[in-house]
């Protein structure tokens, strides 16, 4: 499983701060190559600290507890479902591990290379291509994990009528690299964004594409959607924009701009939202997070603040409970927990492990998915090839001096 890294990058990529080691064919070298990125299956644990001024017994401890050094270079999609995760790198292969054993269980080939975006939903995978296309995955469990190849969205050579698109935009493929995907499951619609600057919506039904919003004047970069429909895009123009769908008949483009967020003249690389959609959090170029606040009763967002302490692009966010985990350019990961009561946040840890860009990250509640302890497990994947599980873990130092040293270090094993 173990290898030397290649030397291609990926060139989405080419302009982040990493070098890879340059293999030789010699023993020596090898061991060395080895030595260096074949990260040890855990970490020792990092010392608890408090997590705020506000409850100094409120600890924070975090370690890693798996690292894989993948065969295919560059780590560039990470997908979670139902125990299993989907990752997706610069070769045609997506690969399947299991929780918590974290061990690989199969792999979804297709002939396109650079799987740049995945998506699950409903026992379906939808990962996205360097080639510009979707494919789609059935998931089945019938007599053991089976994965059924659906289809390719769009079919090859394929256009629509104009009935079913609105734009000027007829064709249904991507101009430019799809860079990222979003599902409304509610309303049976999967978002692609691309370099094109656009956001094609497809009907799953049929995988049809029936509307093409020109929605920025850069590239975009990510999109999500809330649990009551709203769409965020965000693009190097240095904006987020949000989308309402529209059901009423007419003239009316069935997606309407209703807000532009600006973040501060700074190109926005990655999106996440709470779990309730109260918070949205937009990962910047300079290293910052924005975030903006949902009133309830407006339904508006205000600006909330920035978190602040990455020294390069901020690639990659995700949220579980009343955490969020950004991956950067940096090589690091940083943990942030935001209070119910005030709204303020905390970094509780920052994960150093990897030698190169954090490209994707998911986040679990409790251990490895089980909602059984305040915490989160984490799986970043990294530009170096590595992909890597942490956990962290938060206890209270009052209920932890009552127990045993033995059963307070129980949480952190798989």
């Amino acid at each position: 499983m173990f290898r030397s890294i290649s030397n291609k990058e990926a060139p989405s990529f080419s302009h982040f701060p990493y070098t890879p080691p340059h293999p030789t064919n010699s023993p020596s070298s090898l061991s060395q190559t080895l030595s260096l990125h074949a990260s040890p299956t855990s970490s020792p644990l990092h010392p608890l600290i408090p997590t705020s001024s506000k409850n100094p017994d409120l600890l924070t401890a975090y370690r890693c507890i798996s690292s894989v050094l993948q065969k295919d270079g560059q780590i560039l999609s990470i997908a979670a479902s139902n125990g299993l995760v989907y990752t997706g790198s610069t070769t045609n292969l997506i690969r399947l591990w299991k929780l918590p054993e974290f061990t690989e269980c199969g792999q979804l080939k297709a002939k396109a290379c650079m799987v740049v975006a995945i998506e699950v939903s409903q026992d379906k995978i939808y990962a996205a291509y360097g080639d510009g296309k979707v494919r789609v995955w059935q998931r089945a469990w019938d007599g053991g994990l089976k994965h059924v190849r659906l289809a390719t969205i769009p079919k090859t050579g394929s256009y629509v009528r104009s009935l079913y698109i609105a734009g000027k935009d007829k064709t249904i493929k991507h101009t430019g690299a799809v860079t990222s995907l979003a599902i409304n499951v509610s309303e049976d619609i999967l978002y692609s964004a691309s370099t094109d600057k656009t956001v094609k919506v497809w009907r799953i039904s049929d995988l049809k594409c029936i509307e093409t919003i020109q929605a920025h004047s850069g590239p975009i970069n990510a999109i999500i959607v809330a649990d009551d429909g709203i769409l965020y895009t965000a693009s190097d123009d240095a904006t987020i924009r949000v989308w309402r769908r529209n059901f009423c008949s007419g003239d009316q483009l069935p997606h309407s701009l209703t807000m532009t967020l600006p973040a501060k003249c700074s190109p926005v690389k990655t999106l996440t939202l709470t779990s309730d959609g109260g918070v949205l959090y937009g990962g910047c170029t300079d290293g910052y997070i924005h975030y903006w606040l949902k009133g309830w009763f407006s339904g508006q967002l205000q600006y909330g603040g920035t978190l602040q302490g990455h020294t390069h692009a901020v690639m990659c966010l995700a949220s579980v409970a009343n955490y969020v985990v950004s991956g950067s350019a940096d090589s690091t990961s940083r943990i942030w927990s935001r209070d119910v009561e005030d709204g303020q946040h905390t970094c509780l840890a920052v994960l150093v492990g990897h030698r190169g860009p954090i490209r994707c990250v998911a986040a679990f509640s409790g251990r490895l998915g089980e909602e059984t302890e305040e915490g989160c497990t984490i799986c970043t994947g990294s530009l170096d090839g590595v992909l890597k599980v942490w956990r962290v873990t938060c206890i209270n130092e009052v209920a932890e001096n009552m127990t045993s040293t033995q059963n307070g270090c129980e949480y952190f094993e798989l």
